[in-house]
């Protein structure tokens, strides 16, 4: 395959990822995390002041922000939750964007549009520096397979669309990988320079990024002593370096932008209030306490406050739907589950066979020479080494996390999971023998996911491959960021105009805002209410969210109510859907 047909697939796959990306936001309502982060990156932008969603690095929701500078927006500064008189609560950054967003006289649309089009931009670049990085690193075909898994895996277009985190952060996984690889194979001090700018801006996009500290000194240690003892404290030192270039010259700096007109009082107060009711040990706590009040950390106060928040949610979890059960404590079955079941089922199965074809290409006897043998490895595939590395950290990590809230989180380790099986399918799976039934096989894989991810289209959060039943099961196993984000007020509101309903009750679980998009033909509606309370004959529409935490039976150790919608069995089927809303007719 020649590099003018190669590039020219490329630019076609990425164009169509784009064009399914801006299509498919046509009919959305903010998702839940949204609200907050285009409220928070706006705030920054105008304000200098980092008040709002500090558990979050601010860059990605700068980006998103930045076409909102010219749309001439209302800022609320007189609204209590953005002056925070008294102590600040979890609820103030929510407060405050459903003020700026719906009640401040500007265009939510308008910004929701406009806010996911830099993360688009964000994600075409990821999937370009992959097709990038492969072409180089392998071959034509690899890197044109690793672009069509990428551009066609149903959770990066989903997510990719979003104003959050995640595909940032599997962006920052990748290019600081690549510049820190780049600088073990030659420490030049252009590269070290490199590697730490672009370690700092990883930083800056998701705190569950700091696995790159252990991750970048594993390899590296491991690189060095490779190259023989004398390289290890060498090695070593320049990674500190680099570290600290990433930590002075580009995290303190942007955090210290983004304080400028945060009063320092303020800050004070809201380190010391956020962290009275952490879980984590005092000291760390203290050490933060101290370093905001004094004037020369406040910056490092910032970006420690984050991580610290961060890690207290991360021990501490988050109520979610999962398997019938309700959990504020996790499942270490969660993410093995979800992305089994999140995943096109064809992806797997090409998995399966790069697994297998890697097995095989494993010498016999295996207990020959052993150390000899992985060490030779190492040093022949060492970025194929580093990124099973990677792979291995991150799905520890997760794991073992209580926060199980969606597939989203195991964005970072998409990547690399492409690349690796793309490589082994292109220069070891198909060979010469049984060449012809080979490429029939992966052909039939790939028109399979095609045609599962398109089908899905515009409702990309919803899918689940057919191990889960597909998109119309899915719920049964997983909601939240999974499936119900609140993507679907806007369509819900659409077919209550096309079927001329008067009134219905909501129960809305999304960034959204009813009472804005519906006025006096809706009622709120809470699932902790008495049914009894609800007029009849009426309309329904309840968030899946909602309605599967009201169905789940509680884990072990959990207290909370999970029972208030099982009186909703009695009137199923609903007789709509709206993607991630159910509508029942309650007689």
């Amino acid at each position: 395959m020649s590099n003018k047909l190669t590039n020219f697939i490329a630019i076609f796959f990425l164009i169509i990822m784009f064009l399914l990306c801006v299509f498919s936001i046509k009919d959305d309502s903010f998702t839940f995390d949204e609200t907050a982060h285009i409220a928070a990156g706006y705030s920054y932008l105008t304000q200098k002041d980092m008040r709002l969603n500090p558990e979050h690095p601010p860059l990605i929701k700068d980006i998103a922000a930045i076409p909102l500078l010219f749309l001439n927006l209302n800022f609320p500064k007189n609204h209590p939750s953005w002056t925070q008189n008294e102590n600040p609560q979890w609820w103030f950054q929510f407060d405050f964007a459903n003020q700026f967003l719906y009640k401040s006289g500007n265009n939510p649309d308008k910004i929701l549009f406009w806010g996911r089009i830099p993360m688009i931009l964000v994600l075409i670049f990821l999937g370009w520096f992959l097709f990038f990085w492969t072409k180089k690193l392998f071959n034509n075909k690899t890197a044109i397979l690793t672009l069509f898994l990428f551009s066609f895996s149903p959770t990066l277009l989903a997510h990719g669309r979003l104003i959050t985190t995640d595909v940032g952060a599997a962006l920052g996984v990748v290019l600081s990988t690549y510049f820190w690889l780049k600088f073990l194979e030659n420490p030049s001090r252009k590269n070290i320079i490199l590697a730490g700018i672009i370690f700092g801006i990883s930083m800056l996009f998701k705190f569950s990024l700091l696995l790159l500290i252990p991750f970048f000194g594993f390899i590296t240690l491991v690189y060095a002593v490779l190259k023989g003892k004398k390289y290890i404290l060498k090695y070593l030192l320049s990674a500190i370096f680099i570290g600290l270039i990433g930590l002075i010259f580009i995290i303190l700096p942007v955090y210290q932008y983004h304080i400028l007109n945060y009063p320092h009082q303020h800050q004070i107060r809201d380190t010391q209030f956020l962290l009275d009711t952490s879980s984590l040990p005092h000291f760390l706590i203290t050490i933060n306490k101290w370093l905001s009040t004094q004037p020369i950390f406040r910056s490092f106060s910032q970006y420690l406050l984050g991580i610290l928040l961060v890690l207290n949610r991360g021990a501490t979890g988050n109520t979610t739907y999962f398997l019938g059960q309700v959990s504020a404590a996790g499942w270490k079955s969660y993410f093995p589950i979800i992305y089994l079941i999140k995943e096109p089922l064809a992806f797997h199965i090409l998995s399966l066979i790069a697994l297998i074809t890697a097995i095989f290409l494993i010498k016999r006897p295996i207990s020959k020479n052993t150390f000899i043998r992985i060490k030779n490895w190492v040093e022949n595939y060492f970025t194929e080494f580093s990124m099973i590395t990677f792979l291995c950290l991150y799905w520890f990590t997760s794991i073992n996390s209580k926060l199980n809230i969606g597939v989203r989180h195991l964005l970072p380790i998409f990547p690399f999971t492409i690349i690796l099986v793309s490589e082994t399918i292109t220069n070891y799976w198909i060979n010469n023998k049984n060449l012809k039934i080979k490429y029939l096989i992966l052909f039939f894989l790939l028109l399979w996911q095609l045609f599962t991810v398109i089908s899905v289209f515009p409702n990309f959060l919803i899918y689940f491959n057919e191990l889960a039943g597909g998109p119309k099961n899915g719920y049964l196993y997983a909601v939240d960021s999974n499936f119900d984000w609140g993507q679907d007020l806007k369509r819900l509101k659409k077919w209550v105009e096309k079927n001329k309903i008067e009134k219905i009750y909501i129960d809305y679980f999304g960034g959204g805002d009813v009472e804005f998009y519906f006025g006096e033909k809706a009622i709120k509606w809470s699932g902790e209410k008495n049914p009894k309370e609800m007029e009849k004959p009426n309309y329904f529409a309840v968030s899946v969210s909602s309605l599967q935490g009201g169905r789940g039976f509680p884990s072990k150790g959990y207290d909370g109510k999970t029972d208030y919608y099982y009186w909703l069995y009695q009137f199923e089927p609903p007789i709509k859907r709206i993607g991630s809303i159910f509508v029942y007719y309650i007689k």
